[in-house]
């Protein structure tokens, strides 16, 4: 999975016919310097004013929801009531990986096999649907919390 610099990243801004504002590079930062987070837009605007940036909430929403729609940014629902966001490293002809939620420490974690493209296959010969992707989030107890779990901690 190619791993996205900042370069690229306005690049597909410029595509979509949009200019790399200095608040929308300073939130696309934020996102590739932590690759490894699913961050959500009040995570991502504590991270700004630990910074001591000026950019509201209101802007980082509007620049997710950008960023998102324009498939730079990827948006996923792990059913908290609010949207988390990772920077798309998938080509067009890819799927996402899945992600694995804790529903204890609420850990989230990636895993990347793709086991559905029997199932895709399948659902495209008997309804003639192509699926273009999917979204796959499996809920349950990560091995930090079940070892905590089983110490009787």
């Amino acid at each position: 999975m190619p791993k996205f610099e900042m370069k690229d990243l306005k690049q597909r801004l410029s595509e979509g016919q949009h200019k790399l504002t200095p608040q929308r590079q300073t939130i696309l930062k934020i996102f590739l310097d932590h690759p490894d987070q699913h961050l959500s837009a009040e995570e991502v605007h504590d991270f700004l004013r630990r910074e001591k940036s000026e950019i509201g909430l209101a802007t980082v929403y509007r620049s997710l929801e950008l960023l998102s729609e324009l498939g730079i940014l990827h948006r996923i629902e792990f059913g908290e009531g609010k949207s988390r966001y990772e920077v798309n490293n998938d080509d067009e002809f890819s799927h996402h990986h899945h992600h694995l939620r804790c529903t204890k420490c609420g850990n989230i974690s990636e895993f990347a096999d793709d086991l559905l493209e029997n199932l895709e296959a399948d659902i495209f010969a008997k309804n003639g649907f192509k699926v273009s992707d999917h979204q796959v989030i499996f809920f349950g107890v990560c091995k930090k919390c079940r070892e905590k779990e089983e110490q009787g901690q």
